[in-house]
């Protein structure tokens, strides 16, 4: 995986939600989380700039889902229920993109893929 910074374009399944952002990291840092949550979704995750994050299509049709500290901010598709992008709550300049959500990717290409603590996060201690 390249760790180059890149600019991706990203959607649901069924296309009506599309986005783009800056990848500071590329696809280098793609990673499943421990939280809750995410250990249920179960999707990669890659690092984006939270500045460069746009939402191109569809931001009406975009459900926000949140719990305990409301900083993290997940958001899917309100059609196909697909997770595109999440609001992190470790960092307020950085969002998690769904790496299955952009184009041209193969997720299975890029297994395995390390876990990030998320159990165990700071705010939580």
């Amino acid at each position: 995986m390249s760790g180059d910074a890149m600019d991706i374009r990203a959607s649901c399944h069924c296309g009506a939600v599309v986005l783009s952002a800056t990848l500071p990291h590329g696809l280098s840092d793609a990673a499943r989380c421990t939280c809750s949550f995410c250990a249920r979704r179960q999707a990669a995750a890659v690092t984006a700039t939270t500045a460069s994050l746009k939402i191109l299509k569809g931001a009406d049709n975009l459900g926000l889902y949140t719990w305990g500290t409301q900083t993290a901010q997940h958001y899917f598709c309100k059609t196909c229920g697909i997770y595109t992008h999440h609001q992190r709550r470790s960092d307020p300049d950085e969002c998690g993109i769904n790496l299955g959500c952009i184009d041209g990717v193969k997720t299975w290409e890029h297994e395995p893929f390390p876990w990030n603590d998320g159990v165990n996060h700071p705010s939580d201690q």
